[in-house]
């Protein structure tokens, strides 16, 4: 007896809740493996440092606006894309292969880090669908998914920042982590002069 395969919908939606449950087990597997083949040069670190501190900036200033659950965020850089701490992480991780990472292991891990969050986004995309029913399909309308408008920049930049949101969120954490990465390639760069 044969069973009919599943539609496509379902295995979406399998790999969505798969995905949001790997990123973060993954980013640490990804983190290290990037390390061991990361081949750093002075010019890639300092060009890479400055797109992983501007992901950085761009993490903080949404970890300062989100209130998960509680309410619909659309100001700050919710006002230009629906996922700016996934930007953040994309800009933070460009960054890091710029510093060091040989072609294809970047292009690999460029895939990888797509395979991953565009399914997260999509789930997350349906959960505030349904927690905000009201206001959410009218700000994803409005709204880009993950590629900021940012004919909007000057508005977002005026709706302010919460310090205490940051400390809730540990964002803070990004950056330890940050910095240990661009640390441990400065040695391996130290170590192959």
């Amino acid at each position: 007896m044969t069973h009919p395969a599943p539609p496509a919908a379902t295995l979406a939606a399998k790999w969505q809740g798969r995905a949001q449950r790997l990123r973060v087990p993954l980013g640490f597997v990804t983190a290290t493996l990037f390390l061991v083949l990361a081949r750093p040069t002075p010019l890639g670190l300092t060009v890479g440092a400055g797109i992983s501190l501007l992901g950085l900036g761009w993490r903080a200033w949404a970890a300062g606006h989100i209130r998960k659950d509680e309410v619909l965020t659309v100001l700050g850089p919710y006002r230009l894309t629906r996922n700016p701490l996934y930007l953040g992480s994309a800009l933070m991780m460009l960054g890091c292969l710029v510093a060091g990472a040989p072609w294809p292991a970047a292009l690999a891990l460029a895939t990888l880090f797509v395979g991953i969050y565009w399914p997260v986004m999509q789930a997350e995309a349906k959960h505030l669908a349904k927690l905000f029913p009201d206001d959410y399909p009218a700000y994803a309308a409005q709204t880009p998914l993950f590629v900021p408008d940012l004919r909007r920049f000057g508005a977002a930049w005026r709706d302010g920042f919460d310090w205490t949101r940051y400390r809730h969120h540990r964002e803070y954490q990004a950056a330890l982590g940050l910095l240990m990465v661009f640390v441990l390639l400065a040695v391996k760069l130290w170590r192959q002069g």
